[in-house]
């Protein structure tokens, strides 16, 4: 039960600061494709953010793109963290 209303409250902050809508089945596609290895690697990441970008249809500046994949590594964020990244990005 605590997993659905973390990924509510993910879609509700997509909504909220992008006006766009986002299926809860897409939320879990992407954190599904998320492994360790994912959060190391400045290209998967990069990949990473570009989905979550054209998923909710905001275009994210390859400056952002750097802040966010160095926030990310330096926070340390686990892979089961999808909610974190999914709000970094739903603030830029």
């Amino acid at each position: 039960m605590a997993n659905k209303d973390v990924s509510k409250d993910v879609l509700n902050a997509v909504k909220k600061k992008t006006g766009k809508s986002v299926s809860e089945k897409d939320i879990h596609k992407l954190a599904s494709a998320v492994k360790p290895s994912t959060l190391q690697s400045d290209a998967q990441l990069k990949q990473l953010i570009k989905q979550v970008s054209g998923l909710v249809n905001v275009p994210v500046s390859e400056a952002t793109v750097n802040e966010l994949i160095h926030a990310i590594k330096s926070s340390k964020m686990s892979a089961g963290n999808m909610e974190q990244m999914v709000k970094m990005i739903s603030k830029k």
